[in-house]
């Protein structure tokens, strides 16, 4: 077997027993007893569990913002578009599985002790912040980076409470206090009106 095949084996394990269980309640010889790939093939394929963390939480990152993204594609109107990151929220959260935000929990278990890590986590909620600043830049908002920074702590905060609590409610709050930040900012501006067919000329022809 491959080290690509083997790769995905055993992120696919890790990643049902890491986001389960925590990091260091799991072992590398659970994994590989999980992804039925040889322990010698596993650390080949990755040659620490820092190493093989980091790729867990790079996959989970790409994959979670690829989905969010998807969905909030598909509604034209701006303010939609940030409403429905609430409303995929709440789908998630209703999951058997969820159990809450996978990079929070992480950090929560492992702090800063492991450079790689930290950054992992630290670059996925700058780019989930970086997608809510996209998002409230196409609405009329006089300062979408503040926008931003207000729905990403609603994110953050509905996320834990909904792991806490086992209950996908918080999402449904966040998006109402999401909603009265929208509706507070001043209406876009009409699109400037174009005149129908060109401008008479008034240059004479020879």
């Amino acid at each position: 077997m491959d080290t690509t095949t083997d790769r995905a084996r055993v992120l696919d394990a890790a990643d049902t027993l890491f986001y389960a269980h925590g990091i260091q309640a799991v072992g590398m010889d659970r994994i590989r007893d999980a992804a039925q790939v040889p322990l010698k093939r596993l650390y080949r394929a990755f040659p620490s569990k820092a190493a093989l963390v980091e790729a867990y939480l790079r996959r989970r990152d790409a994959q979670g913002r690829a989905a969010l993204r998807e969905y909030t594609d598909g509604f034209p109107d701006p303010k939609a578009r940030i409403l429905a990151v609430f409303d995929w929220l709440h789908g998630w959260y209703g999951q058997p599985e969820f159990r809450g935000c996978a990079f929070t929990n992480i950090y929560g278990e492992l702090g800063e002790d492991s450079d790689p890590v930290y950054r992992a986590v630290r670059d996925h909620m700058d780019a989930v912040r970086d997608h809510l600043h996209a998002l409230a830049a196409d609405t009329a908002s006089p300062d979408p980076r503040a926008l931003a920074h207000q729905l990403h702590i609603l994110l953050a905060g509905a996320t834990s409470l909904a792991a806490i609590h086992h209950t996908p409610d918080p999402a449904l709050q966040a998006r109402a206090t999401a909603r009265a930040l929208l509706d507070a900012l001043p209406e876009a501006p009409a699109p400037a009106s174009r005149p129908e067919g060109p401008a008479p000329s008034t240059a004479k022809g020879r």
